[in-house]
């Protein structure tokens, strides 16, 4: 390579930025975390979504991570809402911030039924954290070192830049890929799922009356997809900047109004912030105050050449990025409709682009005896996962083996198992998804694509059926 652009690359990711301005994301990130496990003290959530459930659902490769008991598991929401806290105020960072990713990920791999994209961007912004020495300004832990261990020298005002792009390049590649998800037939063309969504929320204040409208449909469509496309390229110029981020507060408040997703768009809000000027929170406390803004940045350390842990760190930041950019991609490998067969769907930022009902029976058969009978999903879940599982062919797989084995232990001896799947997908009619053939206890999850699972439907959406 260059030597002129490695030496130029070199200068601009060490380059000292002004510190004030990853020290409020620090803030907002912690309070966020903290507040998210308060809601589930305060709606009773811990108990329907991870302790009521006879069954969980596991990820593939994570089966160790197992349901932890009823005392343990509030005890680890409790932690995360005091690592939260930590986190914001800067308080043993270092510890705080590592454990909160541990904790919070762990909880997040208890069920997959659970899954949201911003719990995956939560943990993912925790991990790149760890690796921040963010709690070396403006924190408790700085008061505490000067206090108690005669800490002497001018506190810490600037951190390399090398931490504000990886922010920006991980919060830029969740829009990229979730205005990507909607560049399909189904979004544009149809404005499904959102006119199933926007038609039952007609009791919206002031715009509910226009939302079964189908204008109203492709408006919306539409706009999230310029929305999540662009937006990252706006928030990176100066000039754009403000009006793009007065678009995030305005769209994501929207999306708030209408879909019950959580945090995740206050979560986007804060996450947006990390494309402002490095300075931006000095420089607002400056005005509003009437004081005079001072961004002190220390000399440039650009002269000295890379020390080994910098090299380290340097191949694991690149790494982390390309599997950020090739990961979501993977669904490629299997060809078909990613929203039908599901194989890469999760974790690529695929954010509410399908719409899936399902109805699915458990058919068991005693080769012994032929006798066959039916097993509902309902004797191992609860409404809300009976609702997510039916549309996903790795989660009717994984309830097939454990029906399987519960018919195996009560029989004494082996049991085909059998799936009736009907789905309908983004409004369609009901189409099977699994080969009901296939003796499901015998087939095994992995990277390999599903044959058990039928091709998708080929009709249209709703949209396009001719009007009578």
């Amino acid at each position: 390579m260059n030597p002129r652009l490695i030496a130029r690359a070199k200068s601009t990711l060490r380059a000292p930025l002004d510190g004030s301005a990853l020290t409020a994301f620090r803030v907002a990130f912690g309070l966020l975390v903290a507040v998210s496990a308060a809601r589930f003290f305060f709606y009773g959530w811990i108990e329907d979504f991870l302790l009521k459930p006879r069954f969980v659902f596991t990820y593939f490769g994570f089966s160790f991570v197992t349901r932890p008991s009823s005392p343990v598991l509030t005890a680890m929401f409790a932690a995360l809402f005091f690592l939260g806290l930590f986190v914001a105020l800067g308080l043993f960072y270092r510890v705080a911030i590592v454990l909160l990713f541990l904790v919070f990920t762990t909880i997040e791999l208890i069920d997959v039924t659970n899954y949201l994209n911003h719990y995956y961007l939560v943990s993912l912004l925790a991990l790149l954290l760890s690796f921040m020495p963010l709690g070396q300004m403006n924190a408790l832990d700085v008061l505490i070192a000067r206090k108690f261990r005669k800490t002497k020298g001018q506190p810490r005002t600037t951190f390399p830049a090398w931490m504000t792009y990886l922010l920006r390049a991980q919060v830029a590649i969740v829009y990229f890929y979730a205005g990507l998800a909607k560049a399909t037939t189904d979004w544009l063309v149809h404005a499904q799922p959102l006119n199933l969504w926007l038609s039952a929320r007609t009791a919206t204040p002031l715009i509910g009356p226009f939302l079964d409208q189908r204008w109203a449909a492709y408006v919306f469509s539409w706009a999230g997809f310029l929305f999540d496309s662009t937006i990252a390229l706006f928030l990176l110029f100066g000039r754009t900047r403000p009006f793009a981020y007065v678009a995030v507060v305005v769209f994501h408040v929207m999306t708030s109004v209408l879909f019950p997703i959580g945090m995740f768009p206050y979560i986007m809000m804060v996450a947006a912030l990390v494309f402002f000027s490095p300075s931006w929170p000095r420089y607002w406390i400056a005005k509003l105050t009437s004081a005079k803004s001072h961004a002190t940045v220390a000399s440039s350390p650009n002269a000295r050449p890379l020390i080994v842990a910098e090299c380290i760190g340097a191949t694991l930041a690149i790494a982390y990025l390309a599997f950020q950019i090739l990961f979501p991609l993977r669904h490629r490998l299997y060809g078909g409709n990613v929203l039908w067969h599901e194989q890469g769907m999760r974790f690529s930022w695929k954010v509410m682009v399908r719409e899936k009902n399902a109805s699915v029976t458990y058919l068991v058969r005693d080769p012994r005896t032929q006798r066959e009978w039916e097993v509902q999903p309902r004797r191992y879940l609860d409404r809300r996962q009976e609702k997510e599982f039916g549309g996903q062919p790795d989660l009717v797989l994984q309830l097939a083996h454990v029906i399987a084995k519960d018919e195996r232990e009560r029989l004494g001896s082996d049991v085909e198992v059998r799936a009736d799947v009907l789905v309908s997908l983004n409004g369609r009619s009901m189409h099977p998804l699994v080969d009901r053939t296939v003796d499901l206890a015998k087939v095994e999850d992995g990277f390999q694509r599903f044959s058990f699972v039928l091709p998708e439907p080929t009709e249209p959406p709703p949209h396009l059926r001719p009007f009578h």
